[in-house]
């Protein structure tokens, strides 16, 4: 008899599968009969574990161009475990091409992952993604549906290079735009920078927020510990795909679930390594949508707790001078997490069986200038705050790490845009009424609002300024920015303005303060005259009348909450399905 600690093997008549494949009865004999029609016989499928490799590849995907030959790499190892790969094709939701924003489209790829996950006769899972919004997605399909996966990010691209300058992709595209728009940059030398910031496949190789996800989904300990951490292009990459595809046998006779693995504490080291990394703001709202599939509290006042204790510890773009190439050769993320275990639950589960503890224990840091420790930090804190105030009473977020350090405290006149194309038009006026002390707002650009949250929070800087030196400004909006961002740019704002959150009351010329230090956000207008503007506030006609934009805007969480869809946050187990 086993003892409480050995874990139980599963027998083939308890794999999932064995319901499609094994039962002698009507249904399985056509199972069978259209898996022969494959190419496949009795002993490829039934009483072995099969294995979904769900697969995020797609043309319009540039990041994911190299995901076929990672998805063979895993069957490898699959097979070399004995058990049988299935690829599947999910939708992708590529940050470059996917409008109005990836973000719309990730409780999309969620949903699809859960079901496809249930629908078939899969016992375990290989996700493969990477760019911003596949990690998150795949993870909440998957912590939804609760078999056992393994995450293996795409990996991150090469750097990029410019007349022997480095580039780094989204960050380096923010800061040469504006030198174009001041006419410090000629259309010739644009196209080349074109040319040379996105140099092979794999997602952004800053600390955006691809490089953010996929490093917290690995310490969450979902994906094979080092596989976030190596280029695409790596060949390391491809070895790595085959060992999660021998690893994901095991895990499906052991029954390892991401309900097994992932707990509170398991979120509250992803919130520490975000800190430390300084990651991408984006990281807030998608740890608090995943914590939520599998009804775990995630409040907002966690992130800031943890991230005045956690210091920002990689010397990463945009926060600072290097990108994800000398991160993997510096040691990447199991160096940085061994540097900084005293601030870690090294006891936490992960998919080897092992604890992060036993998982980092032997890394070693190679470059302490691009992985620095607690006691060598690049600043004392982490690099993102949490705000407060009346302005955002369910709060905002600001990556302060990546800001001009004189505007974390700062009060000016609001400029208030109410939407994209206003803004963008108004930026180009040269007579626009705007000082560097202005706070730019856009508002309607929230889950609702625009809709989806779309990366705009980056609000350029008008052209005016940008004709005398300034490169930032205070910007306010319930949006978010691109991980691969910088500036003093307060989001999130929540509630949005779109359902009527205080955002949606400000005027041109009311005094708002920025306190980053205090964590602050607040409009100096008296509560009396904030009442009868709300008053008078009357919400936008709905635009949407059919299809997954009215799924959306009807269902949508705020940002608070994850931005997910309230009836697929945790709740009782869906049944699996009937075969009949």
């Amino acid at each position: 008899m086993s003892s409480p600690t050995t874990p139980v093997r599963k027998t083939p008549e308890q794999l999932r599968s064995w319901r499609w494949y094994g039962r002698d009865e009507l249904r399985s004999f056509g199972h069978r009969s259209r898996a022969k029609q494959n190419g496949w016989g009795n002993e490829d499928i039934v009483g072995k574990p099969v294995i979904g490799i769900l697969n995020t590849w797609s043309d319009l995907n540039s990041c994911h161009m190299h995901l076929r030959l990672t998805a063979d790499a895993v069957k490898r190892g699959v097979l070399q475990a004995g058990g049988h790969p299935m690829e599947i094709p999910v939708m992708s939701v590529g940050e470059m091409l996917t409008k109005p924003t990836a973000m719309f489209h990730r409780n999309f790829l969620a949903m699809e992952t859960e079901e496809m996950l249930r629908a078939n006769p899969i016992d375990g899972a290989v996700l493969l993604g990477g760019c911003d919004k596949s990690t998150p997605g795949l993870l909440m399909g998957a912590f939804s549906m609760d078999i056992p996966v393994i995450y293996m990010p795409c990996g991150p691209m090469m750097k990029g290079n410019w007349r022997g300058d480095t580039l780094g992709s989204g960050s380096d595209v923010w800061k040469y735009w504006d030198e174009k728009r001041a006419g410090n940059l000629s259309w010739d030398q644009w196209c080349e920078i074109e040319d040379g910031i996105a140099r092979s496949p794999g997602h952004c190789m800053t600390m955006g927020t691809a490089s953010t996800l996929t490093a917290l989904a690995e310490t969450l300990g979902l994906v094979m510990p080092g596989a976030s951490s190596i280029p695409a292009v790596d060949s390391a990459h491809t070895r790595m795909a085959a060992a999660a595809g021998r690893q994901i046998i095991e895990n499906v006779w052991l029954d390892r679930k991401p309900s097994g693995i992932v707990t509170e504490r398991s979120f509250e080291n992803a919130i520490a390594v975000d800190m430390a990394l300084g990651g991408s703001t984006n990281a807030i709202v998608h740890l608090i949508a995943m914590a939520g599939r599998l009804g775990i509290p995630l409040p907002l006042e966690k992130f800031d707790e943890i991230s005045r204790k956690v210091p920002l510890l990689a010397n990463l773009r945009p926060a600072g001078k290097y990108l994800m190439e000398e991160f993997f050769l510096a040691g990447g993320l199991t160096a940085l997490l061994n540097g900084m275990r005293e601030l870690l639950h090294t006891d936490v589960a992960t998919i080897t069986g092992k604890t992060l503890g036993e998982n980092i224990a032997e890394a070693i840091i190679h470059n302490e200038d691009v992985i620095r420790t607690p006691q060598n930090p690049l600043q004392p804190d982490g690099g993102t705050a949490i705000l407060r105030g009346n302005l955002c009473p369910n709060g905002a977020v600001i990556k302060h790490a990546a800001a001009t350090k004189e505007l974390c405290t700062h009060t000016g006149p609001a400029l208030v845009f109410d939407s994209y194309p206003e803004m963008k038009a108004a930026i180009e006026d040269m007579d626009l009424d705007v000082t560097k002390d202005t706070v730019l707002i856009l508002r309607n650009a929230g889950p609702v609002g625009a809709p989806g949250m779309p990366e705009w929070g980056q609000l350029p800087i008008p052209k005016k300024l940008i004709m005398q030196g300034i490169r930032d400004m205070v910007r306010l909006s319930d949006c978010r920015m691109s991980g691969t961002s910088y500036g003093a740019c307060a989001l999130h704002i929540a509630p949005e303005s779109a359902v009527g959150g205080p955002l949606a009351l400000v005027k041109n010329g009311d005094l708002i303060e920025l306190d980053v230090p205090n964590r602050k956000l607040h409009l100096h207008v008296s509560d009396e005259e904030l009442e009868k503007r709300r008053a008078a506030w009357k919400p936008a006609p709905q635009r949407y009348h059919r299809g997954y934009a009215k799924l959306f805007v009807e269902h949508v969480t705020q940002a608070d909450q994850g931005a997910d869809f309230d009836f697929l946050q945790h709740g009782p187990a869906v049944p699996e399905p009937d075969i009949f």
